[in-house]
């Protein structure tokens, strides 16, 4: 696995909270909230909680009401057994909501009326039953948590039905069925709003509350489907260390996606640095834990001698979006991919970072080489340039500076011609070399050439130095190697 270590500032949290929908296994589609911590995610989804003396949760609640002259039940219902759902109530009117407050609620399915089953009743089943149930209805209902989302519910009370003066003909099971004018055409009697619902004396409320806890430490999140180069629309998972999943979520939005992935990757990666240090307290400075350390490394490549490419669209091999590849010094091109575009930033940024490191570090390379069947040496010189040199004698050939280069060739095997321009007669000198390790010394030349040119650089050496600042914070960033 090929890894690279840098620093980053920590990333301030974008997100606490918010409504997407979940999509468990085959279920349908339902609302949860999304609560995002420091250390965890929380799925959380409503249900109703009776706060009459002992908080409890019950499966069903029963309640008494009475059809009221103007209004009516003030309630509009949506669903049916033709959805594989019972009927629930969509809407309350914002003339009764507050005699229903604690007793009645958006998302409540309704069991039975009057005693009478309407668990598997059609949608206008359900109206006709409510139709003629008389001034006085008890109701059996029951908090549908995972009420699917295509009857598009509020989450809230603040959803008031409209008034219409329809009390007849066909209604929609996708579409709110108003019962708040069907009331007994001989009653004209005015019922006082304080007398109008009755109940066993209990009150409940509607809450939210934990349904999964994903823990971020070391956890990874994607919006690919496993195993496939398809990315999810809006819709991403997050998978724990121990393996518990969160299930597709599916954002409202791309820009609400995008979001969430962001705010969840900061709270990775700042955990990350957090457990490094925290284990390291334990540890003298000689043992301490650093984002270097990767001792099962499937394979692992000097950093001067690899080349990093940042793919453009017309590069990519499948529909992954934001990938690099890394070329190692045997020529194989190694494909990754990550998730997000701050993620690919970094990675370049790391490479290039990296890269002036490591030739700072060594300051020079040397290759074997041969010119016309002769053992020579190949020296790379961050100070001087290039010096090529007998094996045997050491006796220097030839030497030029860096900016003397003006181009070269290779034949893919073994061979480079370097062009070099003499400084007194600026007439172009050729030099043909033949190497074992052709694509190492191409890619050396490269890094060299990188960190003399991001020498002269005055924002990439300010970035370093933000970035010594910061290194007790490195982290280390992963990517996906789909090869």
């Amino acid at each position: 696995m090929l890894s690279i270590s840098f620093s980053i500032l920590d990333f301030m949290t974008l997100k606490e909270s918010g409504v997407c929908l979940l999509q468990d296994g085959n279920q349908e589609l339902f609302k949860v909230r999304l609560h995002l911590a420091r250390d965890i995610l929380m799925l959380q989804e409503q249900d109703v909680l009776c706060v009459s003396g002992e908080p409890f949760y019950s499966g069903e609640r029963t309640v008494t009401i009475r059809r009221q002259t103007v209004g009516g039940f003030g309630l509009s219902i949506k669903g049916g057994a033709e959805h594989n759902i019972p009927v629930v109530i969509s809407k309350i009117s914002k003339e009764q909501r507050a005699e229903l407050s604690g007793l009645l609620f958006i998302g409540d399915a309704i069991l039975q009326i009057n005693g009478i089953n309407v668990r598997k009743c059609r949608h206008e089943e359900v109206v006709q039953v409510l139709r003629n149930a008389g001034e006085e209805v008890t109701l059996t209902v029951s908090f549908l948590k995972r009420a699917p989302a295509f009857l598009k519910l509020p989450l809230n009370e603040d959803c008031a039905c409209a008034p219409s003066d329809q009390s007849s003909g066909t209604s929609s099971p996708l579409c709110d069925s108003g019962l708040h004018l069907n009331y007994h055409p001989n009653n004209t009697d005015t019922l006082s709003c304080s007398s109008w619902p009755t109940s066993p004396g209990l009150r409940w409320e509607k809450r939210w509350y934990d349904l999964r806890l994903i823990p971020l430490l070391h956890a990874r999140f994607s919006q690919y489907v496993p195993g496939t180069d398809l990315s999810r629309q809006n819709a991403f998972q997050v998978v724990a260390v121990d393996g518990v999943c969160s299930g597709i979520l599916q954002c409202l939005s791309a820009e609400d996606c995008m979001d969430w992935l962001q705010a969840i990757a900061a709270n990775i990666s700042n955990l990350t640095k957090h457990n490094i240090k925290k284990i390291n307290r334990n540890f003298p400075v000689n043992q301490q834990v650093t984002t270097w350390d990767w001792t099962r490394a499937e394979k692992t490549f000097s950093v001067c001698e690899i080349m990093c490419k940042i793919l453009k669209d017309s590069d990519l091999l499948d529909r992954r979006k934001h990938c690099f590849t890394v070329q190692s010094e045997c020529g194989e091109d190694l494909y990754f991919s990550v998730e997000l575009e701050s993620d690919l930033a970094q990675w370049e940024r790391a490479f290039q970072t990296a890269t002036f490191l490591e030739v700072e570090r060594i300051q020079c390379k040397t290759y074997a080489c041969v010119l016309e069947s002769h053992l020579m040496g190949l020296t790379i010189d961050f100070s001087t340039g290039f010096i090529c040199f007998d094996a045997a004698t050491k006796a220097v050939l030839w030497r030029y500076k860096f900016s003397q280069l003006k181009g070269s060739s290779d034949d893919g095997k073994s061979k480079i011609k370097f062009l070099f321009q003499n400084p007194d007669t600026k007439q172009i000198e050729a030099k043909e070399l033949e190497f074992s390790n052709l694509f190492a010394v191409l890619h050396c030349i490269h890094s060299f050439f990188a960190a003399k040119v991001a020498c002269l650089d005055p924002l990439f050496l300010g970035s370093q130095a933000a970035a010594s600042a910061a290194s007790s914070s490195a982290t280390t960033s992963k990517a996906k190697h789909l090869a």
